[in-house]
């Protein structure tokens, strides 16, 4: 009677057991379910060992796969992004020059971790600073480019944080240009990947962070990316990696294959190696899943508009990025472009003003709308170049 009631117990104990396992699934795929767009199916559940993921397409801004995007972790060197961001730009604008001289302080000469030994007092151009920096995630030429730039680091580094917040970042606050760890340091996995997108805007970041060796000091010392997906992962072609024990193994990157660009930000891995992982894993599971439909390139020329008044009579459309959209593979069908341009505009243009749009178009709906630029500016006649004109088309 004694052993009956005890498999009783049991057998009624396993029951519990099953329909709480049974209830905690379907309570799973509910949750799954409403946090779903209609129409769309449910991503798959990719196992990660990253503290925090997200997989974005950066034309659109679509996240295709997240983990705890917004969480505010310590990023390591993957600061250097936003280092090289504000060089570059300042390069770019003209402020300086890549064969500018960079003398190096005693602050600079300091530093520890990844460097590349600079001495105090010893000069580079600032072209082989950033090289040193996107390579070798340099620590000292760091400090160098950020004290060249602003004055000091600490000035530096407020304008990483005002960077930070035109970009409307919410999720990072930087303390330095270099990613050793200190308090208040941190960023999400989120803001670096739009710094990343917006890092890549810029030819001469693109450059740096897609090289994967250089020939430094004339050869004495050899640069290697850090990035080595740049080796391993067909299509790769920008990036930072980071480590430090606080922050563990860390990688913003990107990788482009048949039109489609992908950035992935894995924060928080523990085992050597695994930031390049898990990056391949979520590019793979991109690149399998989706598809770009292109229908034309940032840049190119979609139409011509006249202009009024003006000491030229035309001037070109031009798309201001990439005019495509993101789908799951199998709907890449039913979409169509529809230009809108205005039959004339008036002097004077500028020089990438709004002159229009480019809408891409399904079953009817607006689906993606691109600016078109100016491409080129166009100032107001005088009084006497419009008179000629008007002679010059009566006779």
């Amino acid at each position: 009677m004694l052993r009956k009631m005890r498999l009783t117990g049991i057998i009624a104990v396993l029951l519990l057991i099953c329909l709480s396992v049974g209830q905690s699934a379907w309570a799973t795929q509910e949750v799954i379910k409403e946090n779903t767009p209609a129409g769309e199916k449910a991503p798959a559940v990719l196992n990660t060992t990253a503290e925090a993921v997200i997989l974005l397409e950066p034309d659109t801004d679509k996240i295709l796969y997240e983990k705890e995007p917004h969480k505010q972790l310590p990023m390591a060197s993957v600061t250097k992004l936003m280092t090289l961001l504000l060089a570059t730009d300042a390069v770019e604008q003209g402020k300086f020059k890549l064969t500018d001289i960079v003398v190096t302080s005693e602050s600079a000469w300091e530093m520890g971790g990844s460097q590349i030994y600079l001495e105090p007092g010893e000069e580079m151009t600032l072209g082989d600073m950033l090289l040193a920096i996107g390579l070798q995630s340099a620590n000292d030429a760091s400090v160098a480019v950020a004290e060249h730039i602003a004055g000091s680091e600490e000035a530096f580094v407020l304008d990483m944080n005002e960077k930070v917040k035109s970009l409307g970042l919410t999720d990072t606050n930087f303390v330095n240009c270099h990613g050793l760890t200190a308090d208040n340091h941190y960023t999400s996995a989120y803001d670096l990947a739009i710094i990343l997108k917006e890092g890549l805007k810029n030819p001469l970041f693109k450059k740096i962070t897609a090289m994967k060796e250089y020939d430094l000091r004339g050869g004495a010392f050899k640069l290697w990316n850090t990035n080595k997906l740049l080796w391993w992962y067909e299509g790769a072609d920008a990036g930072k990696t980071g480590w430090t024990e606080a922050a563990k193994y860390c990688l913003a990157s990107s990788a482009e294959r048949n039109g489609l660009r992908l950035i992935c930000v894995v924060l928080g891995t523990v085992e050597p190696k695994s930031h390049f992982q898990e990056s391949t894993k979520f590019y793979n599971y991109g690149f399998a899943k989706y598809k770009a439909v292109s229908f034309a390139e940032q840049g190119e020329n979609i139409g011509t508009v006249q202009v009024s008044k003006g000491q030229a009579t035309s001037v070109g459309a031009i798309a201001s990025e990439r005019v495509s959209v993101i789908v799951p593979r199998g709907e890449e069908k039913g979409f169509e472009p529809r230009i809108d341009l205005p039959d004339y505009i008036n002097a004077p243009v500028q020089k990438g003003q709004e002159i229009g749009s480019y809408v891409i178009t399904k079953n009817g709906q607006e689906v993606r709308v691109i600016k078109l630029v100016a491409g080129d500016e166009v100032l107001k006649a005088s009084m006497l170049q419009q008179m000629k004109r008007v002679l010059e088309s009566v006779y």
